[in-house]
Parts: structure tokens; sequence; C-alpha cells
């Protein structure tokens, strides 16, 4: 049974400098270019402002009943950060030091279910800390072996509900006016599943290599509209010579 409100009591504060952080590596091979990938498409379309922060594998903090609490994200942001970056190297406090994270994400790579975790005892799980104490409004949990994606959703009541997905199985995501759904395709020698954003039009915010190719294949097309016109004008004057018309230079 999740704790309430007369149970704990949250402040912010900052993490000391001597804070021993967790140093473990990542879960698995995956969990960095997924990351990457869903910001680099935000980067690219222009919607990362210069405050904002994008989190991979990196402590987000509360002091839970006088005891700090960090948990790293696969996958978090933060709309706008009120400090220096210099200031949030090592973790970040929400309202402290900026937004609270608008949503956070978790790529599923094992089998304890730790995502789920409600335990409200010390340390708090992760569902725990991001409902109740962190209050992110959106958590999506994602395994990427079978590319299905679950987004949960604080209701009025500070509890998160599942989500149904829209017809193109996208969630909106309205904080910051995005879908977000499952691709499945080819980055970075991966093949697989992926999270991918799309916006209000329904399309798809692009990665720096889709927009190269993009670029590539308008600049062909340009050539090959130049040089449709040339062979155009080129037989039309070849039929005014025909008809013994010089054409004009």
């Amino acid at each position: 049974m999740l704790a309430n409100s007369a149970t704990f009591e949250v402040t912010w504060e900052k993490l000391p400098d001597d804070f021993v952080l967790d140093d473990e590596p990542v879960d698995n091979i995956n969990q960095p270019p997924l990351a990457a990938a869903l910001t680099e498409s935000l980067v690219f379309a222009g919607k990362l402002p210069a405050n904002a922060l994008t989190t991979t594998n990196y402590g987000i903090c509360a002091t839970l009943n006088n005891k700090f609490v960090v948990k790293a994200p696969d996958w978090g942001y933060v709309p706008a950060i009120r400090v220096s970056r210099e200031e949030v190297i090592r973790s970040y406090t929400p309202r402290l030091q900026g937004d609270i994270p608008v949503i956070v994400m978790e790529f599923i790579s094992d089998t304890e279910g730790s995502e789920y975790s409600s335990k409200p005892t010390y340390p708090p799980g992760k569902w725990f800390f991001y409902e109740q104490i962190l209050q992110v409004p959106n958590y999506a949990i994602f395994e990427p072996s079978t590319g299905v994606l679950e987004v949960y959703r604080l209701d009025i009541l500070g509890r998160y509900q599942i989500q149904t997905p829209d017809e193109n199985n996208r969630c909106w995501i309205p904080e910051i006016n995005l879908f977000l759904g499952v691709w499945s395709g080819s980055r970075e020698n991966r093949t697989g599943y992926w999270l991918r954003w799309w916006d209000e039009s329904g399309e798809l915010l692009l990665w720096g290599s889709e927009l190269t190719i993009r670029e590539r294949q308008r600049a062909d097309d340009e050539r090959q509209r130049a040089d449709d016109e040339r062979q155009r004008a080129e037989r039309l004057a070849q039929q005014l010579r025909a008809a013994g018309i010089e054409p004009e230079v």
C-alpha cells in the first residue's frame, strides 16, 4: 500500500558534494542509444530550449524523511533549470534548481519489475518516487525487445493511470506538445524498436542522419528537375530549327 502525505516528508535540498553516487554501468547496451535518439530528434527539430535538461542515467534527487533519495531514470526531460549547468553536473534537485521533470522513462532490462515498484519505505521504489515524491506528470515504461510501450499519467488524485494510445498507437504528452510512440527500424548499427516523437500534425521528428538523407534527396530532385528543364529546352530548340526558326538565345 502506498504511503500518504501524513507518513512522509519531502524536502528539496542540494546533494552534498561528498555524496557517493551509484557508479554502476548501465544495465544493457540498448539504453544509451535509445536515450540519445530521443534527445537528438528534439535538438534537430528545435524543440529543446537552451535552459531545458534531458537526462540519461543521471541522478534526480529529493530528500525523504531527512534522507537523500537519488533515482536515475533511463531518460528524462526537464523543461527549465534555474541554475547554471555547472551546478547540475553531478545531479539535479527539482524545485530547488528548476522544474520537475515532465516525463521520465525506464527501459526494461531485467525481470525484477523494479520499474513498477511502489515500495514507500527507504529506499523507495521507482514508481513511488516518480509518482508520489517527484510527482512527474508522465511516466513511460518501454520494453525494447518487444516494442511494448506503456505511458502513465497522473490523475487528479495524484495516481498514475495508464494512457490509451491514439489510432496511430501514440500517446500525447501535452507538456511538450508531442506524441510519443514506437518506431521499428535501424540506427547506428542497431535494428529494432525505438521510441520516437511526432508533432501535433503527425510529422515524425527526424534524426540527424535522416535529415541528411532528406537533404540529399532534395538536392537530387532539384538536379533532376534542372536536367529535365534543360532537356525540354533543347528539344524545343530543335523543333524550332526544324521549322526554320532560330530560337532566341
